[in-house]
């Protein structure tokens, strides 16, 4: 673009600034405000024909090489005031790939599929989606490879975990994940299986997949804590707890002295068993915790016939939910796929399945969450309905209103309990009405009011383990799926919501715009929430495998606590 260097002088020093001749004088005036600190607005620049004005077209002013152009004016004072920026603003064509991949809004990278890998993109973007995860994995230092319990940085399958998240997110091409897939087929064989159908590796399980890497993760990656000794991230963010009772069907075992079995037992995720009768998550969930085994008596002597019933105890910030959809059928020694279309919510509320202590904590929390929430709704919802109405109160919020046209003064005129005296010496009583300010005002103080009460609500062992939900409540954050009849065949793909951003100003985190983020192995595009509703299954097309949900962000007089 055409551009002529000159010369701002202004409180006796001199500045070279290019003037771009096809832009206009707002333009010249931020860069002016960037050298001397002058607001645009307070600035008085000199050029032929007077003061220059924003929309004066910069090519007709005759600027000539060199020339002194006086401007004058002063920085402005008090909180209002625009600051320079404290770093140097940097443009998309001057920043690194790894400065480009970190921008909001940037799409993520991609993985290629080595060959019937898609299994293991699916699964690896989906985990990527748990930061506190990610987090933990930057600061993992590996045993070295000469002691006693150290291994090859090759075969250490946390650390190329580490290494791959980290070359992801400073690019947004595609990555060959070769050392993570080689190092998950040196630890788990199984991976290494070659196609019985043609070259190649065969296609594999995203499930199996998903349960080897996190029992990696959960023997090597650890926490350290101040008080006590090293903890597992896995058991403190990914496991709960089973409360199960293991009892005899046959009542001749009872009667013969048998006593039930309680034992306490972790889990790493939740089964959703799908039989005829499932239509929702929850009916699956319901179905697998309850499960019927056989064993050997010794009150009756004999094998009989037991049924273990499990509680939840302890709810962990990131619950895995697994569709048990592959069986083996013996005519084709394959694993089929139940094709049955069963419907998963956006926000699982999982209090039923909880035993009576744990559901007695977070019930009074799950329920004010919900109260707060409605208040939320109904302040933004009213605030909406005046700004439609241009300040008027809708009617329905006027008492009496509906039907009737009140008059503007009277709507936002509120004065203290008046009384009137008439001619006659009776007392007038004259109706009051708050102004919006204050409305809004009292409905804050309310809201405010309620979400310390929540946070008193929360019960003090649930407070001190920061890796548990208090809620009950859990929100999707990802979803793997699978697409046609078996295990053996088919294709993988991940869904992962796209996360809000942090305002560097405030600190306080942005609204998420609902959007998903959709990982076809190397093709990434952004999808809208109703791709995720066609993933319920119903036939050979896309349908859940695994749901990862994360507990819900509580709110706070602050904001939320994660």
């Amino acid at each position: 673009m055409p551009s002529v260097p000159i010369v701002i002088k202004h409180s006796g020093q001199k500045y070279n600034v290019e003037v771009d001749l096809e832009s206009n004088g707002e333009t010249l005036k931020y860069q002016l405000y960037s050298l001397t600190g002058v607001e645009p607005a307070r600035q008085k620049v000199l050029v032929k024909g007077g003061p220059l004005k924003d929309d004066a077209d910069m090519s007709k002013l005759g600027f000539k090489s060199g020339q002194t152009i006086m401007m004058m004016g002063t920085p402005g004072e008090g909180p209002h005031v625009l600051e320079r920026p404290k770093q140097p603003v940097k443009f998309a064509e001057d920043m690194t790939d790894a400065e480009l991949a970190q921008q909001e809004g940037a799409t993520p990278a991609g993985l290629q599929n080595l060959g019937n890998t898609c299994y293991l993109n699916s699964t690896l973007q989906t985990l990527r989606a748990i930061p506190e995860l990610q987090n933990a994995l930057v600061k993992y230092e590996p045993a070295p490879a000469n002691s006693l319990t150290g291994e090859l940085p090759q075969l250490d399958l946390t650390r190329q975990l580490r290494d791959l998240w980290k070359y992801m997110n400073e690019t947004q091409e595609a990555v060959v994940p070769h050392a993570f897939l080689s190092a998950l087929r040196t630890a788990y064989p199984q991976f290494a299986e070659r196609s019985r159908t043609g070259a190649g590796f065969a296609q594999q399980d995203a499930e199996e997949a998903w349960t080897q890497i996190i029992s990696s993760a959960r023997s090597k990656l650890k926490l350290s804590e101040p008080s006590a000794s090293e903890a597992s991230f896995i058991d403190r963010y990914m496991s709960g707890q089973f409360s199960s009772k293991l009892e005899c069907d046959d009542p001749a075992a009872k009667e013969a002295g048998e006593e039930p079995v309680r034992t306490k037992d972790s889990f790493l995720k939740l089964n959703c068993h799908i039989d005829s009768n499932t239509n929702h998550l929850s009916d699956g969930i319901r179905n697998g915790l309850v499960e019927k085994i056989e064993k050997k008596s010794e009150a009756l002597g004999r094998e009989a016939s037991y049924t273990r019933t499990s509680e939840i105890s302890r709810l962990p910030k990131y619950l895995t939910v697994h569709f048990v959809r592959f069986f083996w059928k013996r005519e084709t020694q394959k694993k089929a796929k139940i094709m049955r279309k069963v419907t998963f919510p956006h926000e699982l509320d999982v209090v039923e399945f909880c035993e009576e202590p744990l559901r007695k904590m977070i019930v009074p929390v799950r329920d004010k969450v919900r109260e707060i929430r409605k208040d939320e709704e109904d302040i933004e919802r009213s605030r909406k309905r005046r700004k439609k109405n241009n300040g008027e109160p809708a009617l329905e919020d006027i008492p009496g209103g509906m039907g009737a046209k009140l008059d503007k003064k009277d709507a936002q005129v509120d004065k203290k309990d008046e009384k009137k005296t008439s001619g006659d010496g009776d007392v007038e009583m004259t109706e009051n009405f708050k102004t919006d300010a204050e409305v809004d005002a009292e409905k804050d103080a309310a809201l405010l009011a309620a979400k310390k009460e929540l946070n008193a609500l929360i019960h003090p062992d649930l407070a001190k383990d920061d890796g548990a939900n208090q809620s009950g409540l859990y929100e999707l954050r990802g979803v793997v799926t699978h697409q046609g009849a078996s295990a053996d065949s088919g294709h993988y793909t991940a869904y992962v919501k796209k996360q809000g951003s942090v305002d560097p100003k405030t600190g306080k985190k942005k609204e998420e715009d609902g959007n998903w983020w959709w990982f076809n192995d190397d093709k990434v595009s952004e999808v809208t929430p109703d791709k995720i509703e066609a993933l319920a299954g119903g036939g050979e097309s896309h349908s859940a495998l695994i749901l990862l949900y994360k507990a819900i962000p509580l709110p706070t007089a602050e904001g939320v606590v994660e």
